[in-house]
C-alpha cells in the first residue's frame, strides 16, 4: 500500500539513508568519451583536498603517457601497484589490502569499469570501490557514459563499438557525478594533436568512434544520465525529509490507463512524449470496486495494455483507491509527477452531471502538474453498459428493504396511539439507514422513497391518500430523503475502505503466511514445493518451478502432477531465464506458449523461473494480481537466495577447514612428525655400536609420539567423516585413568601423577577406545603446557547425579574468556614464555569423541593457582547404578 500521506517522511528513504551512515562516498567523473579530461579533474581535486588537509592517496591512475596528467600525479603519494603474473606477462593491479592497511580518507581510483586480472579478489574494479566505501573511505573515479550497463546497448547502436566492461546503474544512484564535458570540435582536436591516442590511433578512431555525430550523442547522453541520477537522488531526499512539492528538477511523466479500448493508444503516446523529453515514465491504472465486476474482455485489455507499457520501456504501477480521481492525485504526489496523460472516453452530458468529470477534477485539483487529454475514439464496450444496469441493486436488497419498511409501518400503526407523527417518522429512519448500509446508495435511496411514501399515505392526514394536507409534514418527507441520500453516500464510501482494507490484510496476510512458511525450508526442492503450492492455493493455477540444469532448465518442483511443459513452454521459459522478462500466455513475448513465466531474480541473477497455468486455458493472472504475484516472486527469490549463500558459506567453509588441514599436516610434517622421526633414526644409527636401555626407551617413545600424532589426524578424518562406531560397555574409570597416565608416561616425563579418583566411583557406560583417546590427549595436553617438575592431577567427583573427571595442571592456563576456544580444530595457545608444539588437534578429538558418547567437556583456569583444569563430565544416562545384585547396566 502507499504512504498514505506523502508529506511525511518516507521510511524506505530514510532507511537508505540510514544504510549510508559510516560509509565512504563516490564521487565519479563521468565523460562522453575517452580524452574529455576526467582523470585530469580527479586528480586536481585530489589535489584541491589535500591542501586542505585531507589524506589523500592514488590508488590507481590511468595517464595514458599525457604529461599535463603525469605531473598532477607526482603531487600524490602512490599506493605501488600489486604484480599479478597472467599468460606470461606482469600485470599491475590496484592493492586493495594495502590501500586498506593504509586507510586514508580519500583514495582516487581510476576507470572504474576496469576488469581486475584473474586470481584477484574482485572481478571488477567497482567492487573493490565498493569494499573501500564499505571500510568507510571516500572515493573518487572516472567512467565513460558508454561503460553504464543500461546503456551499453543504446551506445552501440549508433557507434557501432560494444564495450565489454560495463558497472551497474546502481553504483551512479549512491555517488555524486560531476560531468566532464567539452564540445566535441574540441575534443577532435585533441585527438589531432596526439592527447588522447598515438598519432596512428587517433586517425583510425577519428573516422570511427569520434566522429562528431557519434561526441554528440554521446554527450548528450551524459548530460541527461547525470540529469537523471540526480533527479533520484534529489527525490530520495525530499522524501525522506518529507518536503512537498513536485521538484520538477527533470521532467516525470504518469499516464493513466483503464479497461477500456483505446487505451494502448495513452500509452503509445506517453512513450512519444518519454522519448521527446527524454524523461521516465509510469502507467498508472487506479484499482477501484468497479474493478470486481470486470469481465473476461476487460482483463485482457488491462493486461494487453500494461504488457505494452512494459516493452516500451516504461514502468507499470497499480494504485488501490476509492475513486480514481483519488487514486491518481495519492499516485501523483507520491511519484512527483510533472505531467500527466489522460483519456476523455465518449460520456454523455447526463452521465457527467450525476457522476461529474474525472478530467475536469484532475485539471482543478492538480495545480503542479501538466494535464494532457487524448480522445479516446474506441467506445464502451457493451458489457460496461450490461454491468451499469445491474449496478442499480439486487432484488435480494429490495426485498429486504420492503421487508423492513412494511415491519416499521406495522410497529408504527400499532404504537400510534402512544406516537406523535414526529416520533413515527423517526422510526422510518431505521430502514433507510439498515438499507444504505447493507445494499447500497439506490437500495438506501429506494427506503427512503418507500419510507417516505408510507409515512405519507398511513400516518399523514387525510390518512389513506398521498396528499398532504400539513405543509410542515412535507419537510418531514423530504428529510427522509435526504437522510437516504447523505446515508447512502457515506455508507458507500465506508463500504469501500473497508473492501480495501479487507484487501490490503488480505495481501498482507498471504505474505506473512507465504514467508513463514519459506523461512524454515532449508532444502532447495522442498522450497520450490512450497513455493508452487502455495502460489498454486492463492491464485487457483498450476504451478512449476525450473533452475537451471546441465543442459538447461529443469522442472525442480510442481503444485501437482496435472502439468506438461512442450517445447514452446520450455522455450518462453529458458528465455524468461535468460532475459530477465516475463513470457507466456498474457505477455508480448510467445504468447502462444499455454503458461506465464516470470523469473525470479536475487540481487544481480535470476535464481528460478516460475510457471503458472489456468485450468481453462485463459490468461492466469488477472491485473489487479500481479502486484500480489510480484511481492511473492520477491519473498521467493530472497528464500532462493537465502539457501544459495548458505550452500556458498559451507563451501567456503569446506574450503577453509581443508586450507587449515594442510596446514596442519604440514606443520605436522615440518615438526610434529619430523621431530620423533629423527630422535629413531638417531637411535637406530646407535644401534650400530651397541644397543642400550635408553637408546631403545627413545625409540618406543618418538614411536610411540609419532603413533598419537597419525592416531590424531586419522581421528580427526573419522570426526569429520561421521565414521565412528560405538561400542558401549560399562567401564571402571579407575582403570581407564590407570592405563593412559600409563600410556602417556613419555609425555608426562618430569611430572608427578596424583591419583584423586576415588575407588568407590561407579561405572560408566562409554565407548573403552574413545575414552581412553580422550584420556590420553587430555593428559599430553597437560604434559605439554605444565610448568616443568609441577604434579598433575587427575580428580574424580560424583555429586549430584553428575560424574566429572578432570586433569588439572600447574602452568600458564587459558586466556581468560576463551576458555572454550581450546576445543576448535587447529586452535593453539602458546605459553606465556615458550613455544609449545602440536597439531591443534588433540583438543577437538576430545570434544568431538566426548559429544558422540552424550558426554560434555570443559575448560577453566585453577581457582586456587595458576593453571588450567579440563574435565570430562558424564551425565546420569551413562551412570551405572549400584544395585543389591550387582551393577546396573
Amino acid at each position: 500500500m502507499r504512504r498514505a500521506d506523502p508529506d511525511r517522511p518516507d521510511p524506505q528513504a530514510l532507511l537508505r539513508q540510514a544504510s549510508q551512515e559510516g560509509l565512504g562516498r563516490l564521487k565519479i567523473f563521468l565523460g562522453a568519451a575517452p580524452g574529455v579530461g576526467k582523470t585530469y579533474d580527479m586528480l586536481s581535486d585530489g589535489a584541491a583536498r589535500a591542501r586542505d588537509g585531507v589524506d589523500v592517496v592514488i590508488g590507481v591512475v590511468e595517464t595514458h603517457g599525457r604529461a599535463e596528467t603525469e605531473a598532477l600525479v607526482g603531487g600524490h603519494e602512490v599506493v605501488p601497484r600489486r604484480a599479478v603474473s597472467y599468460e606470461g606477462r606482469t600485470l599491475g593491479e590496484m592493492d586493495l589490502d594495502a590501500i586498506l592497511a593504509r586507510a586514508p580518507r580519500l583514495v582516487l581510483v581510476d576507470e572504474l569499469a576496469h576488469t581486475n586480472a584473474p586470481g584477484s579478489r574482485h572481478a571488477k574494479r567497482y567492487q573493490d570501490v565498493e569494499e573501500l566505501l564499505a571500510a568507510g573511505i571516500d572515493v573518487y573515479s572516472t567512467l565513460n557514459i558508454q561503460h553504464i550497463e543500461s546503456l551499453n546497448d543504446v551506445v552501440a547502436s549508433f557507434t557501432r563499438v560494444r564495450v565489454r566492461e560495463t558497472v551497474p546503474d546502481s553504483i551512479l544512484e549512491q555517488a555524486e557525478i560531476e560531468v566532464v564535458d567539452i564540445p566535441p570540435d574540441e575534443l577532435i582536436e585533441r585527438l589531432k594533436a596526439g592527447k588522447v591516442y598515438l598519432p596512428e590511433e587517433a586517425t583510425r578512431a577519428l573516422s570511427h568512434f569520434f566522429s562528431k555525430s557519434n561526441l554528440s550523442a554521446l554527450r548528450e547522453l551524459a548530460l541527461r544520465r547525470a540529469a537523471q541520477a540526480v533527479d533520484t537522488q534529489m527525490l530520495d531526499h525530499v522524501r525522506a525529509l518529507g518536503v512537498g512539492g513536485t521538484w520538477a528538477g527533470g521532467e516525470r511523466i504518469v499516464v493513466a490507463i483503464n479497461e477500456l479500448p483505446g487505451a494502448d493508444g495513452l500509452v503509445r503516446a506517453a512513450k512519444r512524449s518519454a522519448d521527446a523529453l527524454h524523461a521516465p515514465w509510469t502507467a498508472l491504472y487506479i484499482e477501484t470496486q468497479r474493478a470486481q465486476s470486470f469481465g473476461e474482455a476487460e482483463h485482457r485489455r488491462l493486461a494487453a495494455t500494461m504488457n505494452l507499457a512494459t516493452q516500451l520501456g516504461g514502468n507499470v504501477a497499480t494504485e488501490p483507491a476509492i475513486a480514481i480521481v483519488d487514486g491518481i492525485k495519492a499516485y501523483l504526489q507520491e511519484a512527483r509527477a510533472t505531467q500527466l496523460i489522460v483519456g476523455k472516453s465518449h460520456r454523455s452530458r447526463l452521465f457527467e452531471l450525476r457522476h461529474g468529470s474525472v478530467v475536469d477534477r484532475l485539471v482543478r485539483e492538480t495545480p503542479g502538474v501538466a494535464i494532457h487529454v487524448l480522445p479516446l475514439d474506441a467506445p464502451p464496450a457493451p458489457s460496461t453498459r450490461l454491468r451499469a444496469r445491474g449496478a442499480w441493486g439486487s432484488r435480494r436488497g429490495y426485498l429486504w428493504t420492503s421487508a423492513m419498511v412494511g415491519g416499521v409501518t406495522a410497529a408504527a400503526s400499532a404504537l400510534s396511539h402512544i406516537l406523535d407523527l414526529g416520533n413515527v417518522a423517526l422510526l422510518y429512519l431505521l430502514p433507510v439507514m439498515a438499507a444504505a448500509t447493507l445494499f447500497g446508495l439506490r437500495t438506501g435511496l429506494f427506503a427512503g422513497l418507500a419510507s417516505s411514501l408510507a409515512y405519507n399515505f398511513f400516518f399523514l392526514p387525510p390518512t389513506g391518500t398521498l396528499t398532504v394536507n400539513n405543509p410542515e409534514n412535507i419537510v418531514s418527507i423530504f428529510v427522509l430523503l435526504g437522510v437516504a441520500i447523505v446515508t447512502s453516500q457515506l455508507t458507500s464510501r465506508v463500504r469501500a475502505q473497508a473492501d480495501m482494507a479487507a484487501a490490503s490484510a488480505r495481501t498482507n496476510a498471504a505474505l506473512a503466511g507465504f514467508l513463514r512458511r519459506l523461512t524454515p525450508i532449508d532444502d532447495p526442492i522442498a522450497l520450490a514445493r512450497t513455493i508452487c503450492e502455495d502460489i498454486a492455493r492463492l491464485f487457483d493455477l498450476r504451478a512449476v518451478v525450473l533452475v537451471p540444469g546441465d543442459t538447461g532448465l529443469v522442472v525442480q518442483a510442481a503444485s501437482g502432477p496435472r502439468f506438461q511443459l512442450e517445447t514452446m513452454e520450455m522455450a518462453a521459459a529458458q528465455w524468461a531465464f535468460d532475459n530477465d522478462m516475463p513470457t507466456g500466455k498474457g505477455s508480448g513475448t510467445l504468447a502462444a506458449s499455454d503458461w506465464y513465466f516470470q523469473p525470479v531474480r536475487a540481487g544481480e541473477k535470476v535464481q528460478a523461473v516460475l510457471g503458472l497455468a489456468s485450468d481453462d486455458g485463459g490468461n492466469p493472472l488477472r491485473p489487479d494480481q500481479f502486484p500480489l504475484l510480484t511481492s511473492l516472486v520477491d519473498q521467493a527469490a530472497l528464500a532462493l537466495e537465502r539457501l544459495r549463500l548458505a550452500e556458498e558459506m559451507r563451501d567456503v567453509e569446506a574450503v577453509r577447514t581443508r586450507d587449515r588441514l594442510r596446514a596442519a599436516l604440514l606443520s605436522s610434517v615440518s615438526h610434529d612428525l619430523r621431530t620423533p622421526l629423527t630422535a629413531v633414526m638417531a637411535a637406530a644409527a646407535e644401534l650400530h655400536h651397541g644397543a642400550t636401555p635408553e637408546l631403545i626407551g627413545t625409540i618406543e617413545g618418538e614411536a610411540a609420539r609419532l603413533n598419537r600424532f597419525v592416531a590424531n589426524l586419522l581421528d580427526m578424518a573419522r570426526v569429520e567423516a561421521g565414521a565412528l562406531n560405538l561400542k558401549v560397555e560399562a567401564i571402571d574409570l579407575a582403570d581407564a585413568v590407570a592405563a593412559a597416565a600409563h600410556d602417556a608416561r613419555r609425555a608426562l616425563e618430569g611430572h608427578a601423577i596424583n591419583f584423586a579418583v576415588p575407588p568407590a566411583m561407579p561405572l560408566v557406560k562409554v565407548d573403552q577406545q574413545l575414552l581412553h583417546h580422550c584420556l590420553l590427549n587430555l593428559l599430553d595436553n597437560a604434559g605439554r603446557y605444565a610448568d616443568p617438575e609441577t604434579p598433575i592431577i587427575i580428580e574424580g567427583a560424583h555429586r549430584f547425579g553428575l560424574l566429572k573427571l578432570s586433569v588439572i595442571d600447574e602452568g600458564p592456563g587459558l586466556p581468560p574468556g576463551r576458555e572454550a576456544e581450546v576445543f576448535e580444530t587447529f586452535r593453539r595457545f602458546e605459553g606465556s614464555d615458550r613455544v609449545v608444539g602440536g597439531t591443534g588437534l588433540g583438543l577437538a578429538i576430545v570434544k568431538a569423541f566426548s559429544e558422540a558418547m552424550g558426554m560434555t567437556v570443559e575448560a577453566a583456569n585453577r581457582t586456587d593457582r595458576s593453571g588450567a583444569k579440563f574435565s570430562l563430565c558424564f551425565p546420569a544416562a551413562l551412570i551405572v547404578r549400584n544395585t543389591a545384585e550387582g551393577a546396573e547396566i
